[in-house]
């Protein structure tokens, strides 16, 4: 009897590998980082090779740890940084460029030219994307136009495209499988939400054959197994998801209406929207948030672009700490944040206001003000830009919202928690298994291939670390939110006349 789940966690600084057992507990971890490489401003590049050399290396470095055989593992579950674009030739298995990197914006130009054609309404009704850099479809076709004789093989069928997750099952699978999942197709401004396919209209408009794109499958299946010789024995391989998404099903937030906020160097949140999806009236995604079975679950989605980024700066840029983790302690030093209010737009706010010219603003000072009320008005920065996000889903969803389930690095700061908790009024609830990412590629595997049962299996093994409860008024929620709104107002109106 196979006793483990196995999962990939492919991320955007670092490959991993992570043992579960059936109470979804880590038994075995292993990581590996990789170099980032950015041939000139705005660009970020991956070495696709280095990628699968890491991802390979971790995992065997994971089953040895706790001394288990590949026999031992009764499936795989993969997880991935979306977006990030890879082509490679079918015949060789060679890349024929380093992957572009979800972060890359060298197809603004792109971006703002499909824009300024009037196509982001059609873009937006089928993909639920706004046309951005961000997703993979401009990225493909800067390959496509920029690689030289990339244009030429495509069209002869001789290219594969796929993002990370199709790469990495690609090469364990020794090319027998070319496959993605919805989570990730969902994030290419390709894939029709619609008609559950690629879109002929959008490829055309962005010249794009339809013979480079992976088969789409649902997130949990088993969509064949690993080539033999590599781990030692043929694994099942079951579950695809990208990273936010599977973070949702590892934070077990499935019924329609749970949410989910990651805290890392930015958020990401995630509301499960039920079987529908539902159009953004207020600038957040609409995406698949998986398939199971014959199920598809949909969510809306927002990004803040700084959250513990915040923090580094008030280490790196301010120098008023000396390690991030001393944050907490300052701004517990004040009872408040006297007055001051810090919005930092270092690249422009994202959803809900997608405002590329805002620019960092601390507002309120005075001359008591100290490093300690500087370092709570960056903590509650992080809880307020989160409240305006759940705001407009909100709005857009019509759902209320019972809680807010968070994970993520600053999720262990708990003055932070209690002050989303405060500003949101509802509680915030934090996992005692915080690797949620890993762990819901994991719980997508495991359900394909019979390890956990159902979806009610995977919400009774969903343990509480810590809950926090609003416990301010109303009154004062609303006066500390106007003030936060003006501050963003300021921010989104650099003094005219100073040019950087």
């Amino acid at each position: 009897m196979t006793q483990y789940i196995l999962a990939l966690d492919q991320g955007t600084t670092s490959s991993r590998a992570i043992v579960f057992d059936r109470q979804g507990n880590i038994l075995a971890l292993a990581q590996k980082e990789f170099q980032q490489i950015f041939p000139q401003s705005g660009w970020v590049e991956h070495d696709a090779d280095e990628i699968w050399a890491a991802q390979i290396g971790v995992a065997n470095e994971a089953l040895a740890r706790i001394g288990i055989a590949a026999s031992d593992i009764a499936a795989i579950g993969i997880t991935n940084q979306r977006e990030t674009t890879i082509v490679w030739d079918r015949n060789t298995g060679r890349p024929i460029h380093n992957a572009i990197v979800w972060q890359d914006r060298r197809t603004a130009g792109l971006a703002d030219a499909l824009k300024a054609a009037g196509h982001e309404p059609l873009f937006q009704h089928k993909t639920g994307l706004v046309i951005d850099a961000y997703f993979s479809g401009t990225k493909l076709k800067w390959l496509l136009d920029h690689v030289p004789g990339a244009r030429a093989k495509a069209d002869r069928g001789e290219l594969a495209f796929g993002t990370v997750d199709s790469w990495l099952i690609w090469k364990l699978t020794n090319g027998a499988l070319h496959i993605t999942d919805v989570t990730n197709a969902c994030r290419t401004l390709l894939y029709n939400l619609h008609t559950h396919d690629w879109d002929d209209e959008l490829l055309t408009l962005l010249d794009i054959p339809r013979s480079l794109l992976p088969d789409v499958h649902r997130s949990s299946e088993v969509y064949g197994h690993t080539a033999a010789g590599l781990l030692g024995a043929q694994i099942p391989i079951a579950g695809i998801a990208g990273d936010q998404q599977a973070a949702t099903f590892g934070q077990a937030a499935l019924q329609s209406g749970m949410v989910k906020n990651t805290y890392g160097t930015g958020c990401f949140m995630l509301l499960n929207t039920g079987e529908k999806p539902i159009p953004s009236q207020h600038k957040l995604l609409t995406t698949v948030a998986w398939k199971v079975n014959d199920r598809t679950n949909y969510a809306l989605e927002g990004s803040v672009f700084v959250a513990g980024a915040v923090v580094q700066w008030l280490r790196d840029g301010l120098g008023i700490i000396k390690r991030s983790e001393e944050v907490e302690a300052l701004a517990n030093s004040v009872p408040d944040n006297d007055g001051v209010y810090f919005v930092p737009a270092f690249v422009g706010l994202g959803a809900p206001y997608w405002d590329s010219y805002a620019r960092g603003t601390i507002v309120g000072l005075s001359r008591g003000s100290t490093a300690a009320h500087i370092a709570r008005a960056a903590l509650e920065s992080i809880a307020y830009q989160t409240a305006d996000v759940i705001d407009a889903m909100r709005q857009d969803s019509q759902l209320s919202l019972p809680e807010l389930r968070v994970d993520g690095g600053a999720s262990r700061n708990d003055l932070l928690m209690q002050f989303q908790a405060d500003i949101l009024g509802v509680p915030v609830v934090r996992p005692k298994v915080t690797e949620t990412t890993a762990l819901g590629a994991a719980y997508l595997a495991g359900l394909a291939v019979g390890y956990w049962q159902d979806e009610a299996e995977i919400l009774q093994l969903w343990q509480m670390d810590k809950r926090f409860e609003p416990c301010i008024s109303p009154d004062r929620r609303e006066m500390l939110r106007h003030a936060w709104r003006q501050a963003v107002s300021q921010a989104r109106q650099p003094s005219q006349g100073i040019t950087p």
